[in-house]
């Protein structure tokens, strides 16, 4: 993950965009990834992350936001979107999985 970024680092981009960049990583190196997006973003390149890892979102997150069947049902700040009170947004924050309703 770390050379991938380096690489696209090289072409000095002003938007880098991430497709679960901490899947399938052991916990060291999945912390040094997020060091890593972390000096990234001091440098003022604009960085999408796509991840299901909400624990990860959190820590390196300027602003978040929810997709539910391709449209997006919430966007805040870290501390805003804990909050939110959705039923969706906190099952799925806390792990739960949550029945869609059939029409």
């Amino acid at each position: 993950q770390r050379v991938a970024i380096a690489r696209a680092l090289a072409m000095e981009p002003r938007v880098l965009l991430y497709d679960e960049p901490t899947s399938a990583l052991d916990p060291s190196m999945k912390n040094e990834v997020l060091q890593t997006l972390k000096r990234i973003d001091a440098t003022g390149v604009t960085q999408v992350v796509v991840t299901h890892d909400m624990e990860s979102a959190f820590r390196i997150a300027d602003r978040l936001a929810m997709l539910r069947a391709g449209q997006i049902v919430a966007e805040a700040t870290p501390e805003v979107f804990r909050n939110l009170s959705d039923p969706y947004i906190q099952k799925f924050l806390a792990g739960e999985p949550f029945e869609e309703e059939v029409a």
